[in-house]
This record gives structure tokens, C-alpha cells and sequence, in this order.
């Protein structure tokens, strides 16, 4: 099989039962997990440039557990008090329960929503449009506000941390027959560390239209797409792909 090693551009996952454990072993291929971007945080410098005193909110808007992260962390950088009356909306369970790790969360007023999308909190954020809402943004993230706009929600957008190239060191090798993307900035990344790249022989595969978007627009090819009516997931497309190529190789053996 020409595929032996890949590069998944994300965090290596926290368990040994991820898929991509079991596509390793099953077809004999080498995965590498190696994020081609990272976040960083605004420094309170930084932030206060942007003219917005986190004091004058009475609500806070969190579409993600890194936007919890590093919100708590530029209150306290700056020495802000956060009052008990502060509200939080989040658009997921899971992202409300991670408040816990910097709040009492029983003494707390926490609404959050279900599908991850900011209409499903527009309940809540109608119910307490009284409110004056923070929302906490990265630099690069789904201008999503229209559905604010349009209901009249008082709300400011904060930049409080960015998503930035993880760069790749001199000396660190670079032989992987496929690389997976999850994001447009992952492209840029590959770009920002590789000038010359020339993709060749390489398999691209990427997850989601914005990703395939961004290997198309950087003129590459692209051989792997999910979601699909075959491949849900990024694991499922990187098996079917295998599959095909193994029984193709099976089937050149035997002529």
C-alpha cells in the first residue's frame, strides 16, 4: 500500500480507543497527530487596546470552553473582580458544566442551549434583554451575530485569544504520505511552513466545505472529503479510503 505514515493535524486524543488507533493497526500505516495551529491568548496589554472594560457587562456570551479559558484568565491577569450577579450563556451543556472550574456553578445564573448554535440560546438572551452581553470571541471564528442583530441584543464582541501557526522546527521531518485537515488555518499553515510545498504523490484529506474550500483555493488536490453520505466522520473517510486502496492493491497482485 503506497499510504505508510499520516499526519492528523490535531491533538494527539486523550484515549487509547480513538479510531484512529484501530486504522493504524488494521492497515499497518503510522499515524502522527501534529496541530498545525495552536492559540494563543491576548495579553491584557493586548486586550485593553480594545477600548472594552469587562466591568461594564452584566452577561457573558461563551460558544467555547477555550473562550471560558481565557476569559477568566485576562479577569484575573487584570485584577477584575467578577460580581455574583454575572450571568452566563453558553450554547452548549458542556461548555456551561466547564464553568465549574472557575466558578460556584449551584450560585450561578447559567443558560445554555444544545446544538452549539447561537439561535438556540436566543430564547434565554430574549428572556434577559436587559442584559449588556460580552461575547467572547478568537480572532478567527463564525461571524454568527446576525441572529443578535436582528433581536436587538446588547451586545459587544471581545477578541480574547487567537489562533496562530504551530510551526514546524528545522530539524523536524516532514514524510508523511497523507495529511488531514480540520480548518482553513491549517491550510494557511502548511503554506506559512512549507512555501515550496509541492503536493505530488501526497493524499490531502480535510473535514467540513469551508476546509475543502481552502485546499481548492491553494490550488492543491484534494482526495479525502467528509462528512459524505459514506463518511460521517474524518475516521470514517480515512478508513473507506484504505479500504479501496488495499483491495486495489489486492486486486493489481493477482493479474
Amino acid at each position: 500500500m503506497k499510504i505508510k505514515k499520516v499526519l492528523v493535524s490535531q491533538p494527539k486524543p486523550a484515549s487509547d480507543k480513538s479510531p484512529y488507533y484501530e486504522i493504524a493497526e488494521k492497515y499497518g500505516v503510522e499515524i502522527e497527530f501534529r496541530p498545525f495551529i495552536k492559540v494563543e491568548g491576548l495579553s491584557a496589554k493586548e486586550f485593553r487596546q480594545s477600548k472594552i472594560s469587562i466591568s461594564d457587562f452584566t452577561a457573558i456570551i461563551f460558544t467555547a470552553r477555550t473562550a471560558v479559558d481565557h476569559f477568566f484568565r485576562l479577569c484575573e491577569e487584570m485584577r477584575i473582580s467578577i460580581p455574583d450577579t454575572m450571568k452566563y450563556f453558553c450554547t452548549t451543556e458542556s461548555i456551561a458544566l466547564y464553568l465549574q472550574k472557575y466558578i460556584i456553578y449551584r450560585k450561578r445564573k447559567i443558560f445554555h442551549g444544545n446544538t452549539g448554535k447561537l439561535d438556540d440560546l436566543l430564547p434565554y438572551l430574549n428572556k434577559h434583554n436587559k442584559e449588556r452581553f460580552l461575547y467572547a470571541v478568537s480572532d478567527v471564528h463564525k461571524d454568527d451575530t446576525n441572529i443578535l442583530d436582528s433581536n436587538n441584543i446588547n451586545y459587544t464582541k471581545a477578541v480574547m485569544y487567537r489562533t496562530v501557526s504551530n510551526d514546524f522546527g528545522p530539524d523536524e521531518a516532514f514524510d508523511y504520505d497523507m495529511l488531514l485537515f480540520f480548518s482553513p488555518s491549517g491550510i494557511a499553515s502548511l503554506l506559512k511552513n512549507f512555501p515550496q510545498f509541492e503536493q505530488k504523490e501526497i493524499k490531502i484529506g480535510c473535514f467540513g466545505p469551508t476546509t475543502a474550500k481552502a485546499v481548492r483555493d491553494a490550488g492543491l488536490r484534494l482526495d479525502i472529503e467528509a462528512p459524505s453520505s459514506k463518511a460521517p466522520s474524518m475516521t470514517a473517510a480515512l478508513d473507506l479510503f484504505l479500504k479501496e486502496e488495499t483491495a486495489e492493491d489486492c486486486a493489481e497482485q493477482e493479474q
